[in-house]
């Protein structure tokens, strides 16, 4: 079963492998009403990932083996229960690594820049002109810190380097030194990634341990110069804690495409001109979505093939 009916071109081989079940033409996803009631007979679910793999719908599907999921986590799935009925869960995280790093490059050059803010200003007319007017600031030789190392972080990296940037960074587990050398970044301790930073771009998982990480206390460690990126999760930043940052000339401007609480962006954020604020777009390109699906589709073809399931999460009893 396939739970939405998008780029449906690209499941053209499990079509042909299986017994398949989408919503209809004109229609774009099931409800978990529909699914609820369909799912007793199928032996795979791709799901998207707004669609919830619950405990009462695992009851109902005694037949189930995989969940492939169409997303970069898995935060709609119950993984535990899944584990328990075992029943195995990927998600595609490889596909969403390099345009989320864009958006990451984008909102610091936007932020940096005033591109946002300047093209408000030429729109309305309320521009100023002048030498010393409208001035950004210029990323080559200032110093990027990147919280978390992960995929999305090392394609930061590679781009904050292509841009004469000096990238130092804070992971859970350090890197390599032969990986460290091949991207040209420096590990600190937190302290110094917030106090050293020029821009600080946050790239981990939401976690008890990462949960508004970015709080008063670590916002007054920067310079007063300095921005934020997240393109992340909101609730690594303290978002109360960064409204008043950006009032009080604690930091100079922030660039978000993820809030504290999803959706809904605290509404003191959209009163300030030294923010960007984009509609969580980070994997958002044609390119990236038809990779997405057919990552997850090859998940489902491989599992019952003999292939290699890419990016397998359980809990381990």
């Amino acid at each position: 079963m396939i739970t939405y009916n998008i780029f449906g071109d690209l499941y053209r081989d499990i079509l042909k492998e299986f017994e398949v079940t989408m919503p209809p033409c004109g229609v774009e996803s099931f409800t978990y009403n529909e699914v609820l009631e369909m799912i007793a007979d199928y032996d795979a679910v791709l799901s998207m990932w707004n669609f919830p793999i619950d405990e009462a719908l695992l009851c109902k599907a005694q037949n189930l083996k995989i969940v492939a999921n169409f997303a970069v986590g898995y935060d709609n799935i119950d993984v535990a229960a899944c584990t328990a009925a075992n029943v195995l869960v990927a998600n595609t995280p490889d596909p969403v690594t390099e345009p989320t790093a864009d958006i990451a490059l984008g909102l610091m050059i936007d932020v940096m820049r005033g591109i946002t803010s300047f093209d408000k200003k030429q729109r309305e007319g309320n521009y100023v002109k002048g030498i010393m007017k409208n001035l950004g600031t210029s990323l080559h030789g200032k110093t990027l810190g990147i919280y978390g190392m992960g995929r999305i972080g090392t394609a930061v990296a590679r781009r904050a380097a292509a841009c004469g940037m000096n990238v130092i960074y804070h992971n859970r587990n350090r890197l390599s030194l032969a990986a460290e050398q091949m991207l040209k970044v420096r590990y600190v301790a937190m302290d110094e990634l917030f106090s050293t930073s020029d821009v600080l771009s946050l790239n981990a998982p939401l976690t008890p341990q990462t949960h508004h990480v970015v709080n008063a206390d670590t916002l007054a460690l920067m310079k007063p110069t300095a921005f934020i990126v997240n393109t992340a999760r909101g609730a690594l930043i303290d978002e109360n804690a960064l409204v008043h940052a950006l009032r009080n000339g604690v930091i100079a401007g922030a660039g978000l495409d993820v809030y504290e609480f999803n959706d809904t962006v605290t509404a003191q954020l959209l009163e300030l001109e030294n923010t960007v604020l984009t509609p969580h777009i980070g994997t958002q390109t044609v390119e990236g979505r038809r990779e997405m699906a057919e990552f997850a589709a090859t998940n489902i073809h491989n599992f019952f093939f003999g292939g290699s399931v890419a990016n397998v999460n359980t809990i381990n009893n």
